[in-house]
């Protein structure tokens, strides 16, 4: 196994854990988890560039890396969506009652507490789903659907807005133990909710542009004959 390779193994490793520790009520455990995230988010980029610049893309790296990505994606969406939804929010309603469930919404300038909802959750699950059927569906085809700039900036702001969750999730346990909640806190709180907020609307708008753009561009995939 060759090292773009052996890196999407890696991610592949690190998401269960990514989905576990947030919900330990340990500070370190916490901060673990958000430095996990983060070698996890920035290898992302590296085993891909690493391959191409190398010549070191195989038919098991075309599986692994999509791989990687979407349990990354799966495993940060469990402890975000436990944690951050809102208690009466639908689908939270559905699934097993934890210690924190809700504690952890993004609080920021003018927004005491802004949520995590489902159907943010279930419109951007949903379109990487479509996107790993569609990509197939394409090579089928003899059409090969890239990486769009579009869609690497919706990761960008994905990604940040992750981070800041995992940040948040340990820094918030902190302030309680410490019993902290002066000015200089509530400014940190706020600072990091409003860079999680507005990754997060920029995110999920992009997931729907991003994949308006590749519809549009690669719409005629539907009218092409499936290749012998």
């Amino acid at each position: 196994m060759n090292l773009p390779n052996s890196i999407s193994a890696a991610r592949i490793v690190a998401s269960p854990f990514l989905a576990m520790l947030p919900f330990v009520q340990s500070l370190w455990v916490r901060l673990f988890a958000f430095a996990l995230y983060l070698v996890t988010a920035i290898s992302d980029h590296w085993d891909g560039k690493i391959a191409r610049e190398r010549g070191l893309i195989t038919d098991l790296g075309k599986i692994l890396d999509p791989m990687a990505d979407k349990l990354l994606l799966l495993g940060t969406f469990v402890p975000m969506f436990l944690l951050q939804a809102h208690p009466q929010d639908a689908l939270l309603q559905l699934l097993p009652m934890i210690a924190e469930r809700s504690a952890y919404p993004f609080t920021t300038w003018g927004i005491t507490a802004f949520w995590f909802p489902w159907w943010v959750l279930v419109l951007i699950l949903g379109r990487e789903a479509f996107m790993t059927w569609f990509r197939s569906f394409a090579q089928a085809r003899g059409v090969v659907i890239a990486a769009q700039r579009l869609g690497k900036w919706k990761a960008a702001c994905q990604y940040t807005w992750m981070g800041a969750s995992y940040l948040w999730f340990a820094l918030k346990l902190l302030y309680a133990e410490q019993g902290w909640t002066g000015p200089i806190a509530m400014f940190w709180a706020r600072l990091l909710g409003g860079i999680g907020t507005v990754a997060l609307c920029v995110a999920f708008v992009l997931t729907l542009v991003s994949l308006g753009d590749y519809l549009v561009k690669h719409g005629s995939v539907f009218a092409t004959p499936k290749r012998a």
